[in-house]
């Protein structure tokens, strides 16, 4: 079989022949390339979507709710998101059977309607948001690196002002050339790196913070968070309150790329199965590394806790190890923006490729010969499109860059559709449940106060926005 055809093969519906004919050495039973993909790459893809720049937020944020409320509002996203993450994955296959391979054809076989439009536009929204977002922290995290420097040369109290433009374009140069990684099913290795990263940095802000409290330094902290009339008027206690609560719902975000990471399974066994095991263990991960990295670094920094205590300098020293800390950063965005553009990447393609199955521009792909590595393929139109896509992505981040309202926002915009309306109503439809049982409506009382949940954070972010936009002037060092 030719490049051109395998990848076209990539897009084959099941049929009759192809059951009927079983699956090849090559090919799974639906005519598709044979997956590979095990528990240990999907916990690998799991913790690298969601151990992200949401963890270097959630010292602020529970700052802002305090002791009682901020702990709990963290274990509950936890809950929530790992209940909501075993319901969509038992909507993975559809009642006969067969696989759906994007979240949008999930919705399609249990849903359809309206609602398969809505998921798509509320998932590829959320998509281009987070690689704008990652694009943001990753520039800031490199920002990081060169102030740090500087503060260690200059002293704590030198200006420092460093523009993030220039490394914005650096990282979108290297996501030009990550981004011509074919489909989900190789990125793998990427995964495994920015796991990694993210271990490392959120164990070293840890450790730092520990430093910090054991070394006896008073910060003052509350039941109740940042206090009315001291560090904030009662106005913005009720909108920082609202942003801290979309913050650790962003904290949590990865039901938009579940499916996809679902669908590199080899199954046997299972692929709902193996997927929860997956989702166990990256929830449980995150939530044990969010609660340290919360409650540690409220009672390091207490109400004064900066929005990104890596970048936010909350620490000065060693200053070796904050360089350190903030290149794990942005090495692990470096692989999350592919985990989250991966299926933006593919929804485009599929389109084109149905719609115009007989263009070589969209459909041949070129082997290249590259010392080391082998046989290389391009495809023209991928690179043309990909490359476009990063290159617009890092523009809005360039116009757009205010980093706590811009979390909160996508986090509470695509919470509560993509993860927790569509699994709840495609569970309910899956499984029959009868309409007024006790189970459906304790899962519909679920669903609403999330979504009261979802439009209390989007209001703090929006406010949070309209604030920064006073204030800031396009294309200015900060």
């Amino acid at each position: 079989m030719t490049r051109e055809l395998e990848k076209k093969s990539m897009y084959i519906e099941q049929t009759p022949e192809t059951v009927e004919n079983g699956p090849s050495k090559n090919f799974d039973d639906d005519g598709r390339v044979k997956r590979t993909g095990t528990l240990v790459t999907a916990s690998a893809h799991i913790i690298t979507a969601v151990i992200g720049s949401g963890v270097l937020s959630l010292s602020w944020a529970i700052a802002q709710l305090g002791w009682v409320a901020g702990p709990a509002v963290l274990m509950a996203f936890s809950l929530i998101t790992y209940f909501t993450s075993t319901l969509l994955a038992d909507s993975y296959r559809s009642d006969h059977g067969t696989r759906n391979y994007t979240y949008m054809g999930v919705v399609r076989s249990h849903l359809g309607g309206l609602k398969v439009q809505l998921c798509g536009l509320a998932q590829y929204g959320n998509l281009i948001g987070v690689t704008i977002g990652y694009t943001i922290t990753a520039s800031i995290s490199m920002v990081a690196v060169e102030r740090s420097n500087c503060f260690h040369k200059h002293g704590h109290q030198a200006k420092c002002s460093i523009s993030n433009y220039p490394f914005m374009i650096i990282f979108a140069a290297i996501q030009i050339i990550l981004s011509q990684i074919p489909n989900f099913h190789e990125l793998s290795w990427l995964s495994i790196v920015a796991a990694v990263m993210s271990f490392a940095y959120s164990s070293i802000g840890l450790g730092l913070s520990i430093a910090k409290v054991a070394g006896g330094g008073h910060a003052r902290t509350s039941l109740t968070g940042v206090t009315v009339g001291v560090d904030v008027s009662g106005s913005e206690k009720v909108w920082r309150s609202f942003q801290a609560i979309g913050d650790i719902a962003f904290a949590y975000a990865y039901s938009t790329v579940l499916i996809e990471i679902q669908d590199t399974l080899k199954s046997p066994p299972p692929e709902n199965k193996v997927m929860k095991k997956a989702s166990f263990i990256g929830v449980s991960t995150t939530t044990i590394f969010y609660v340290l990295c919360g409650c540690v670094g409220y009672a390091a920094f207490g109400n004064k806790a900066p929005g990104n205590f890596l970048t936010g300098f909350g620490f000065y020293e060693p200053f070796w190890l904050i360089d350190f800390a903030n290149v794990c950063i942005a090495i692990h965005l470096i692989g999350a923006y592919q985990v989250f553009a991966q299926p933006i990447f593919s929804f485009v393609e599929r389109l084109c490729s149905q719609k115009w199955p007989e263009n070589k521009f969209i459909t041949t792909e070129h082997a290249i010969n590259v010392p080391l590595f082998g046989t290389w393929y391009i495809n023209l139109f991928r690179l043309v499109w990909r490359t476009i896509y990063v290159v617009l992505t890092a523009v809005i981040a360039m116009i757009f860059p205010f980093f706590n309202d811009f979390l909160g926002l996508i986090g509470a915009a695509s919470f509560y559709p993509l993860t927790v309306y569509f699994p709840i109503e495609m569970h309910i439809a899956q499984s029959k449940i009868p309409k007024y049982s006790f189970t459906w409506i304790w899962l519909k009382i679920l669903s609403w106060a999330c979504l009261i949940v979802s439009l209390v954070a989007a209001a703090g972010s929006i406010q949070g926005l309209a604030h920064d936009v006073k204030t800031y002037k396009p294309f200015k060092t900060q």
